[in-house]
């Protein structure tokens, strides 16, 4: 055997782990195929000013970021860009949304979007804490 360490990414190897961790998973679960869920916010010159990034699979809506420019904070966009991308993944049939976040970045922005933290990192010298969240949708 031969064990390699790469400085940058590597997208051809990335995807043979994913594509090995996912037959995995189907052998287990079931097939399920992840969809990409994007939501972007544009201004009127057409530079991206918020975003919501992340995917849905195995019924959840997972993020993998949510950003909002400096001068645009505080307006309601993060809760526009939230509310739209979980509208979108209740369509697709997601009954819950994970996310993970810093201490310094929107811990409280997620609890008052209805998540409930469900984890919690903390200790590890000169890092800041990191949550991890779940909100369940209940049925209307």
């Amino acid at each position: 055997m031969k064990i390699e360490i790469y400085n940058e990414s590597q997208e051809e190897i990335f995807s043979v782990l994913v594509d090995s961790l996912r037959q995995f998973n189907f052998q287990m679960m079931g097939e399920e195929r992840s969809q990409p869920l994007i939501v972007v916010m544009r201004d009127d010159s057409g530079e991206v000013v918020g975003g919501i990034a992340g995917r849905t699979i195995y019924h959840q809506l997972l993020i993998e970021v949510l950003w909002v420019h400096d001068d645009k904070r505080g307006q309601g966009l993060g809760i526009q860009l939230m509310e739209i991308a979980e509208r979108e993944a209740k369509k697709r049939g997601c009954i819950a949304a994970q996310v993970d976040t810093l201490s310094f970045q929107a811990p409280k922005f997620y609890e008052k979007m209805g998540f409930e933290i469900v984890g919690k990192v903390s200790g590890v010298k000169n890092s800041p804490d990191r949550y991890f969240l779940l909100k369940h949708y209940h049925e209307a």
